[in-house]
C-alpha cells in the first residue's frame, strides 16, 4: 500500500512500503534561505543570479515552479516548517515580537511570541525514528531573536540536539566583518556534524541569513555583479547576487561532502525560501509584491528536492500543482517513517500538508486542494492586513480593512493562468467564483481557529 497523502491512520504502512527498497531512514538536510525571491535563482529563469549549486539540486531531483511558503514573513513560515501545521492553526501570524501599529485602524491580535512547547516538531518526531537533530543559522521562533542555550522555546527545547545559532549582521559588522551573514561558518558547523553522524540517521536544519537585510558583501564580489550586464534591471541586486553566490558555494561544498562521504543516494535534500523578497529593493517579477504581501512576490518560493535514486531527476512540477511549506515536513516525514497521527485531519486527510514523496518518486499527479494564508497584521515593508485562497487557477485576497471598515475592496479575485502578475482583479465580474471562494477561506479559518483582527476602538472611520 503506498498513500499520496499522510493519512493518520495508514502512515506506518504507507511509509514501509512506499519506501520500498529505499533506506528506511535516509539522512534529511533542508536548506532554508531568508527572504530569497522566486526569481533569484537561474534554474527558475533569471539569466542573471548565478546559483550553480541550487540549480544542481533542481536537475538532479525535482524542481516546483508553484511552490509557496505558509505566509508572507519569516517566523511563521519557519514554524509551518517544523509542525508541519498552518501558522493561523499555531496562532503565530508574524515575525517575532511582531509590531502593534497603534495608529492603524485595526487591532493586531495578540499572537503566541514563539513555538509552543506543546508543538511536536519535526526533530521531535524523528528522535523517535532515532535521528540526531542539528540546526545550524537562524531559528527566530523563541520570545527574543537571541539565543540562550536550553531556554524554553529555543532549539534544544524543540528537538535539536547540536545548536549552532546565528543572527542577521548589524550595520556595521555587515561592512566591515567577513562573512558577515555567516554563510561560511554556519556550513563549516554542519558538515562537522554530518561528518560526525555519517554513520547514523541525522537530520541537518542549515537556516541562512541570506539575503536578510542589512545587505553587504565583499566589495570585489559586489563589484562582479555591479559591471554585470544587467545590473540596472529591478530584478537584479548586485549586493544580494554576491550574497547568493557565497551562500550558493557553500551548499555546494555539503552537496560536495555528501557526495565524499558516500551519503548522497542516502540524504534527501531540499531547498526552500521563507518567503518572498522585500519588493522595495527587488522586484518579484513576473510576480506582484514582496515580503509581507499577500500577492504572489510575498509568497513565491523557489523549492527542489533531491534524493538520488529515489526522487525524479530533471524534473520541474508546474505551477498547475502548487505545494506549500507544510508539504516539506509531511514529505520528508513520511521518508523517515515517522508516526504523526495525532496531527489536525479532515476525513483522514491531513488538513494543513501532504506527503509529495510518491510524486517525486513516480510523477503522480497531486491531489486537487486549496491552499490558504492568514496575515492579521501590518507591516513595514508595505504589507496589509488580510487573508488568502488559492485553488486551481484563482487566487481571492480578503482584505481585512474592506471587509471590517468598507475602506477598499473587501476581495480581490485573480486568475492566475492568464494574470500571474496579478495586475487584473476580477472580482467584480466573477461574482460566484469570488462568493465560493470567500465562503471556503471563512470557513477555514474558523476550522483552524484563525484569530482576526479588530477594529480600533479610538480610530475614526477612514475615508
Amino acid at each position: 500500500m503506498t498513500s499520496r497523502f499522510l493519512t493518520a491512520a495508514a502512515l506506518t504502512a504507507a511509509a514501509s512500503s512506499a519506501l520500498g527498497a529505499a533506506s528506511a531512514t535516509p539522512n534529511i538536510v533542508i536548506i532554508l534561505a531568508d527572504d530569497m525571491g522566486w526569481n533569484q535563482v537561474a534554474y527558475q529563469g533569471s539569466p542573471w543570479y548565478e546559483t550553480p549549486n541550487i540549480d544542481r539540486l533542481a536537475r538532479e531531483g525535482t524542481a516546483y515552479h508553484g511552490a509557496y511558503s505558509a505566509a508572507p514573513i519569516c517566523s511563521p513560515s519557519r514554524a509551518a516548517l517544523m509542525t508541519g501545521k498552518y501558522p493561523a492553526r499555531l496562532r503565530l501570524t508574524d515575525y517575532i515580537p511582531g509590531q502593534p501599529f497603534e495608529t492603524r485602524p485595526l487591532v493586531t491580535p495578540r499572537m503566541n511570541q514563539g513555538l509552543p512547547l506543546a508543538e511536536i516538531t519535526l526533530p521531535e518526531r524523528l528522535h523517535a525514528r532515532g535521528y540526531i537533530n542539528g540546526l545550524f543559522g537562524k531559528w527566530h521562533l523563541a520570545e527574543t531573536y537571541d539565543y540562550e542555550p536550553g531556554r524554553p522555546m529555543d532549539p534544544e527545547s524543540q528537538g535539536f540536539d547540536v545548536v549552532y545559532h546565528t543572527v542577521k549582521p548589524t550595520e556595521k559588522s555587515v561592512i566591515t566583518k567577513p562573512d558577515a551573514h555567516n554563510a561560511v561558518s554556519i556550513t563549516d558547523n554542519a558538515l562537522a556534524f554530518i561528518r560526525q553522524n555519517k554513520d547514523r540517521p541525522f537530520f541537518c536544519y542549515i537556516a541562512h541569513n541570506v539575503v536578510h537585510m542589512p545587505l553587504g558583501e565583499d566589495r570585489e564580489l559586489v563589484s562582479k555583479y555591479a559591471n554585470k550586464s544587467g545590473a540596472d534591471d529591478p530584478r537584479n541586486h548586485p549586493v544580494m547576487a554576491a550574497m547568493i553566490e557565497r551562500m550558493d558555494g557553500q551548499i555546494g561544498r555539503v552537496l560536495d561532502e555528501l557526495d565524499k562521504l558516500g551519503l548522497s543516494q542516502s540524504t534527501i535534500v531540499v531547498f526552500a525560501s521563507d518567503n518572498g523578497d522585500v519588493r522595495a529593493l527587488q522586484s518579484q517579477a513576473p510576480f506582484r509584491g514582496g515580503k509581507s504581501m499577500l500577492y504572489q512576490g510575498g509568497i513565491r518560493v523557489p523549492t527542489a528536492f533531491r534524493w538520488p535514486g529515489t526522487v525524479r531527476a530533471g524534473v520541474t512540477v508546474p505551477d498547475s500543482q502548487p505545494i506549500i511549506t507544510q508539504d516539506i515536513f509531511y514529505t520528508v516525514a513520511e521518508a523517515a517513517g515517522c508516526d504523526i497521527s495525532d496531527l489536525p485531519s479532515h476525513n483522514g486527510t491531513p488538513a494543513d500538508g501532504i506527503s509529495l514523496l510518491d510524486q517525486l518518486r513516480t510523477g503522480v499527479t497531486l491531489p486537487d486542494r486549496a491552499l490558504f494564508w492568514h496575515y492579521p497584521h501590518y507591516h513595514a515593508q508595505g504589507g496589509m492586513p488580510g487573508s488568502a485562497i488559492r485553488e486551481g487557477n484563482h487566487m481571492l485576497i480578503q482584505w481585512a480593512e474592506g471587509e471590517l471598515l468598507g475602506v477598499g475592496p473587501a476581495t480581490s479575485l485573480y486568475d492566475l493562468s492568464a494574470d500571474e502578475a496579478q495586475e487584473t482583479d476580477i472580482a467584480a465580474s466573477n461574482t460566484g467564483i469570488a462568493m465560493r471562494l470567500r465562503e471556503k477561506l471563512n470557513a477555514w479559518k474558523k476550522s483552524v481557529g484563525a484569530q482576526e483582527m479588530t477594529v480600533r476602538a479610538a480610530s475614526p472611520r477612514l475615508e
